[in-house]
């Protein structure tokens, strides 16, 4: 699949295509996408869906604190998973914003992506104020000789409901939802850096994980199983997200993942590490020696877990 910027694609080939965020590419959002892979492979057409980067709330409204549960990076490799032929991503800023339905229509579904069929939902609003509505992209594919095909308001509440039941079970920790809603495993994708080792010296060397898109959204403090790829290996252990606050005293968020039977070094590299359950709460000890004795316990209930679930 390729994943590519609107100014820098113009399609020959007929396509078939659907417009949203997509955030977490979930259980909802595949049934929408796997329709869409079927219609091109039946009318030999090629399968886009078009998203907008930055989020439109974080432009219009300026809702930086609006938080995703994907990254870019992250959403191309699960629809490329699933098949779809383009992703194309349209930055979103004022100036478009202001583009009439019309232009919109003409000039980036015909002239650039050269559309033969729109997927797309009943209540989907677009162009300048978000005035046009599915029957004017009707009258428009008549116009422009394109088909319109419409997402029911079942499908569309149901991919909503989706999307607000993850975030909220991410908030809460409530891991079992959130992955059971996403069809997958919730991940965390950042660089490993360099800590205080201060986890060494407990005898539970950490990769401290960066992640650089502020807008991703991170679960709630506490301990989780994980396992991450590690030079085409799994790797299993446990992450820890928080303040650190027995040896800490500043209220920075860290997030480190301390892998069993693990002597690698990782600093600089790239991991993707999933979330498969949730231990506990972060807490303040009373004592470091009480915080390794707690990690001991967490690291048992970790391997207790994975040996029924991995």
């Amino acid at each position: 699949m390729k994943q590519t910027n609107l100014k820098d694609c113009s399609f020959k080939t007929p396509t078939v295509l659907t417009i949203g965020t997509f955030d977490g590419v979930h259980i909802g959002h595949k049934k929408i996408i796997e329709r869409l892979i079927a219609t091109a492979n039946k009318q030999a057409l090629t399968s886009i869906v078009l998203t907008f980067f930055p989020h439109p709330r974080m432009v219009l409204q300026k809702d930086a604190n609006i938080k995703l549960l994907n990254t870019i990076d992250e959403k191309c490799g699960i629809l490329d998973a699933l098949g779809l032929d383009h992703l194309i991503i349209k930055e979103f800023t004022q100036e478009f914003s202001r583009l009439t339905a019309e232009a919109f229509v003409r000039d980036i579904l015909v002239n650039k992506l050269n559309i033969k069929k729109i997927i797309i939902g009943y209540d989907h609003h677009f162009g300048r104020n978000r005035t046009a509505n599915i029957n004017d992209l009707r009258a428009f594919g008549k116009t422009y000789h394109f088909e319109v095909e419409e997402i029911s308001a079942q499908d569309i509440n149901e991919v909503a409901v989706s999307s607000t039941k993850i975030r909220q079970a991410l908030i809460t920790g409530d891991i079992k939802t959130a992955n059971a809603y996403l069809g997958y495993n919730y991940m965390l994708n950042g660089t490993v850096i360099k800590g205080k080792s201060l986890g060494s010296k407990l005898g539970f060397p950490t990769a401290n994980i960066q992640i650089k898109e502020t807008y991703k959204l991170i679960p709630k403090d506490g301990v989780y199983v994980v396992k991450a790829l590690v030079n085409d290996n799994w790797a299993y252990g446990m992450m820890n997200i928080g303040s650190n606050p027995t040896v800490e005293t500043s209220n920075k968020q860290f997030i480190e993942a301390h892998f069993f039977n693990f002597k690698e070094t990782l600093y600089n590299q790239q991991l993707t590490i999933e979330i498969l359950h949730r231990i506990r709460d972060e807490k303040k000890f009373d004592s470091v020696h009480a915080l390794k004795t707690q990690l001991q316990q967490d690291q048992k209930t970790a391997e207790d877990f994975l040996k029924t679930h991995e």
